[in-house]
């Protein structure tokens, strides 16, 4: 239901207050308050009389009024509006009473006639009161959507802002992963030790570092590419970092037909990747084998890295760190549609992110094929 008379503030009762003096003048009206040669001093006790029915009347209203509307208005118009008028009317009556029972103990109502007054002041503050509350709250109602539609506005622009943020956050984390001295500096090494023994070797490796750096540092970048162009980008990286590790680092990456135009997060598959070459190969002499998967069920692209190294707490995600910011990143650009399952313990890491198909594709083949281009190392195979 929309926001009815729930932010009761100063404003409110404000306008509350003036729809209680639009319903006392009207009151003298209605009597013949303002017919020619009445005096003043007479004109002056109507309203004040007035003014003590219209006030408490109104303020009657004005607190039980949203209460009532709130839970009748999901019902149908007609339904609801017969409620809400049935209920102003018991709040009038109510409110003519006590009125006429604070005028009785001041001593304005006559004594014994108490009935007759609280009979005929009924009609009118009826008439009154169904006139102004029916306009009031067709008012509050509207100005209640109104502030709704506007909450959302801002909420939806906060989600973009804080969406551009993540997505910001997470090209900075890439880029520092790419441009940090000891990384720019192996690779730079790796390039000098093969020009002389295998120049075509340290021209690639060039190339890749190249391809590297222009996709990390994009500022045009999308939040949504191509699985085909992020795989391009992990490879490089992988084959950078392979000729570090040697034979330490043995990598898989195996997609089915039709996946490859699907569109998914960018530098999502690399963040995961580069997480397994920092905590499973770097540390261990022995390294590790990451294995990149694609598969495509129900609607969605399934991406999974794996790697065989000793594993982590799954439960401890560091803020601001490369899995928290993918998680970010992936509500903001999916909503509840897409999520991340981390799944780790020693000697098996698996992390397996499922979005949207974004893209029509063709119906994959049940059997996963290895990308073409693909280098594997000892050992490798196809899972």
């Amino acid at each position: 239901m929309p926001q009815v008379n729930r932010r009761r503030g100063r404003r409110y009762w404000g306008r509350i207050l003036l729809a209680n003096f639009a319903g006392a003048l009207a009151v003298i009206g209605v009597s013949g308050g303002f017919a020619p040669g009445v005096r003043l001093i007479a004109l002056v006790r109507a309203l004040a009389v007035s003014m003590v029915y219209a006030n408490i009347i109104g303020t009657l209203l004005a607190l039980t009024m949203p209460r009532v509307a709130g839970r009748c208005w999901e019902r149908p118009a007609r339904s609801r509006w017969a409620v809400l008028l049935a209920s102003m009317a018991v709040v009038t009556i109510a409110g003519t009473f006590v009125a006429n029972v604070l005028l009785y103990a001041v001593g304005y109502v006559p004594r014994g006639r108490f009935i007759e007054w609280m009979l005929g002041g009924i009609s009118t503050a009826l008439v009154i009161s169904l006139i102004i509350g029916v306009s009031v709250t067709a008012y509050e109602s509207l100005r209640g959507q109104l502030d709704d539609a506007m909450v959302a506005l801002r909420t939806k622009e906060r989600d973009e802002a804080e969406a551009r943020r993540l997505a910001a956050e997470a090209q900075l984390a890439s880029i520092e992963s790419r441009v940090q001295p000891h990384f720019l500096f192996n690779t730079l090494n790796s390039i000098a030790a093969l020009v002389h023994d295998d120049p075509a070797g340290a021209e690639r490796m060039t190339g890749q570092l190249a391809a590297l750096l222009r996709s990390a540092l994009d500022s045009t970048a999308t939040p949504l590419v191509t699985l085909d162009d992020e795989l391009r980008v992990v490879r490089a990286y992988l084959d950078i970092e392979r000729v570090r590790f040697g034979d330490r680092l043995r990598y898989t990456v195996a997609v089915p037909e039709g996946a490859g135009q699907k569109l998914v997060p960018r530098m999502a598959v690399q963040t995961l990747v580069e997480n397994s070459v920092k905590f499973a190969v770097s540390p261990r002499r022995e390294g590790a084998a990451i294995t990149v998967r694609a598969s495509l069920a129900a609607g969605l692209i399934v991406l999974t890295v794996e790697d065989d190294g000793p594993g982590f707490d799954a439960g401890k995600r560091p803020a601001g760190h490369g899995l928290d910011l993918l998680a970010g990143r992936l509500a903001m650009l999916f909503g509840d549609q897409a999520s991340m399952r981390v799944d780790s313990q020693p000697g098996r890491t698996a992390v397996t992110l499922a979005v949207p198909q974004t893209v029509p594709g063709t119906v994959p083949q049940t059997v996963p094929q290895t990308v073409p281009g693909t280098v594997r190392g000892t050992g490798d195979t196809d899972r």
